[in-house]
């Protein structure tokens, strides 16, 4: 199968955008691009030291460019860190440069996988309530996207099928 632009899988921390996007890699015979950990290796630190020697504002500005300079390729996976898609210039690129896939979970469960992880420094210190308005705001800007993939009670293998079936069936893939 031949891609004919970029996958882009965006969603919330804790959705499975490396890891679908690894499967789905494999699988069109293509190329995963993980913004974060290329930013991590770019900079040497994990994402939550970054956060915390040099602030988010630092981390989002290397993120927007990290971001700018994958989308040059035209049939990469690439997976967006969870507030990638919060900017807005950024995300009129993806949306002209790339197909937009949202992994979205329901709140609990994102919270089960996330709520206890020291490496999401967004969410350090944050309670179940403050956690879910956070899901609940960034859910209203990852609505923009090209396509919406509802993970809940659905295999990793299942989910990269529904991602490839809309590919081809949109034209993404042949």
């Amino acid at each position: 199968m031949e891609i004919k632009k970029n996958i882009v899988l965006l969603g919330m921390m804790g959705s499975g955008k490396s890891t679908i996007g690894g499967l789905l890699a494999k699988k069109l015979n293509s190329v995963l691009i993980d913004i974060d950990k290329k930013i991590e290796k770019k900079q040497n630190l994990k994402i939550s030291e970054i956060f915390e020697t040099k602030g988010e504002a630092y981390f989002r500005e290397l993120e927007f460019n990290v971001t700018l300079q994958s989308l040059d390729g035209d049939n990469n996976i690439i997976s967006l860190g969870g507030g990638a898609f919060m900017n807005k210039e950024l995300r009129k690129v993806l949306k002209q440069k790339s197909s937009t896939f949202w992994l979205h979970w329901n709140a609990d469960t994102l919270i089960k996988r996330i709520k206890n992880n020291d490496k999401r420094p967004i969410i350090k210190g944050l309670d179940n309530v403050e956690i879910k308005k956070l899901i609940n705001e960034r859910n209203k800007i990852y609505y923009f996207s090209d396509f919406k993939i509802i993970c809940e009670s659905l295999k990793k293998t299942e989910i990269v099928d529904k991602i490839i079936q809309k590919c081809k069936k949109n034209e993404i893939i042949c």
